[in-house]
């Protein structure tokens, strides 16, 4: 029998990417709401996109960090969001994940080669407080051009969620999703699926400060970053029904820092940069670099996707980069510090005109001085592209979309209508940045390196990082 009137705490994040200031306060948080309720009232849930490799500890510890930081706080499960499931491969993952006691929650995620969840991985998990029965389903957006070549397979969300709402909803007292797809596709599975009580999103970095009521569904998100964690309030009778939800997302700006995480974290950045202090290459001379104009590190970084592609053309963006290198030992440390995006290489085929178009686009500041948030990008600005196996000479006294004068590819002269192979970076192909770069179909990915990997390469390519000084732009004389 259970009491009459039980109300349960509900905690929950979502996008967290290693902003561990933020992690640390909410920590404080969570000790103050357990200190002041049974243990048997609070539940404490992660909807995904707890790690991000631009931060050091994270990436000098595969994550272990991350891992350490989700047990030290006491997750009651986890959601596998892109940026778990993407920054590693499965055999990375099972490292960071196999024995850790929070389990990892996900639904439309296995195996290609066994069909089957890894072994630390379940598609739903049922917890009971207080005599309430919760089941939580985790559903994570399948990104399949990726995961298929990392080894995954990731199933249609919504088909998923209701093979398994179907079989989990007698089962239990409330019914919780937990949503790596983003707002729109939570409105979507809550407009659609009958027998949800409460889904709480992320992936989109959406804040509801409230609960959002589709139905009979209440959407709940708590932004990113950790600048809120969400608290709600789920009220029971005693027919162990639900008859209440209540709270939404505080912020946690004025919450104190928690002493023992902090110390945690820092342990972990120590051992990650004792891991990094590791010689990658080493230079004659410095290799300089500027967001808004060619220079040669930006040019080294599009000869290496290049000649990784195969392609053609090389372009990538300035804004990958954050600072150029000085002569003397690079360290991979000072690669992940000046290269720090999650980004991976792809070839895509574009027309002549397509290229011209987004070159045209570069030298535009609304273009190259725009400032991007996500997409796996962790630059400070988009930055000019930057060419290997292409030359144009640009007058930048001529009116916009009219610069380029001439453009040769590998030796030959531009042709507008004839399709080109081009060498160039995954986020272009989610249509961010340069209109020209959208329209490349044929894509193929390259997994699972990540664009600071290829530079570590090209660096010790004497003869690439000679020619990287030649300039690629020839800007014409008056």
């Amino acid at each position: 029998m259970t009491e009459s009137n039980i109300t349960l705490t509900l905690l929950h994040t979502n996008d967290l990417h290693s902003h561990f200031e933020e992690v640390s306060r909410i920590a404080s948080y969570i000790a103050e709401v357990r200190a002041s309720q049974p243990k048997d009232r609070i539940i404490l849930l992660d909807c995904g996109d707890f790690l991000d490799r631009v931060r050091l500890e994270t990436e000098g510890t595969l994550g272990a960090s991350n891992r350490a930081v989700l047990e030290s706080i006491g997750y009651d499960a986890v959601l596998l969001g892109n940026n778990e499931g993407l920054s590693y491969t499965p055999e990375e993952l099972d490292e960071l994940f196999q024995g850790m006691p929070i389990p990892v929650v996900c639904a439309n995620m296995v195996l290609k080669e066994t069909g089957k969840s890894p072994s630390w991985m379940i598609p739903t998990l049922t917890i009971e407080r207080s005599g309430i029965r919760i089941g939580l389903i985790g559903l994570t957006a399948p990104f399949n051009d990726y995961y298929e070549l990392l080894g995954w397979n990731a199933f249609d969300p919504l088909e998923t969620m209701r093979k398994e709402v179907k079989r989990l909803r007698n089962e239990v007292d409330v019914l919780i999703v937990l949503s790596h797809l983003g707002l729109r596709q939570d409105e979507r599975i809550a407009a659609t699926v009958e027998g949800i009580d409460l889904i709480l999103g992320g992936h989109t970095h959406h804040l509801l400060e409230v609960p959002l009521i589709i139905g009979q569904t209440a959407l709940c998100a708590a932004g990113k970053f950790g600048n809120h964690i969400g608290h709600l309030e789920l009220a029971f009778d005693s027919e162990r029904k639900l008859i209440k939800i209540s709270g939404g997302a505080i912020p946690t700006d004025d919450f104190p820092s928690h002493p023992e995480l902090d110390t945690l974290i820092a342990d972990y950045r120590l051992q990650a940069k004792r891991k990094m202090d590791k010689q990658v290459a080493s230079l004659a001379e410095p290799l300089e670099w500027l967001p808004d104009s060619e220079s040669p590190l930006s040019t080294l970084l599009a000869c290496a996707v290049r000649r990784k592609t195969e392609a053609e053309i090389g372009i990538v963006n300035a804004g990958q980069l954050l600072q150029g290198l000085q002569s003397g030992v690079v360290t991979e440390e000072l690669i992940h510090a000046i290269c720090p995006s999650p980004i991976n290489l792809c070839v895509m085929k574009l027309q002549g005109c397509q290229i011209v178009q987004a070159l045209e686009e570069s030298l535009l500041p609304e273009f190259h001085e725009l400032v991007i948030r996500g997409f796996g990008f962790r630059g400070q600005v988009l930055g000019t592209l930057c060419l290997d196996g292409m030359e144009i000479t640009i007058d930048l006294s001529a009116a916009p979309y009219h610069r380029i004068k001439h453009a040769k590819i590998n030796g030959i002269s531009l042709d507008e209508n004839r399709v080109y192979s081009v060498g160039t970076l995954d986020m272009f192909a989610f249509g961010v940045g340069y209109v020209g770069l959208k329209e490349g179909y044929d894509i193929r990915y390259f997994l699972p390196e990540f664009i600071r990997d290829v530079l570590s390469e090209a660096l010790n390519q004497e003869e690439w990082v000679e020619d990287c000084r030649r300039p690629r732009i020839h800007i014409q004389s008056k």
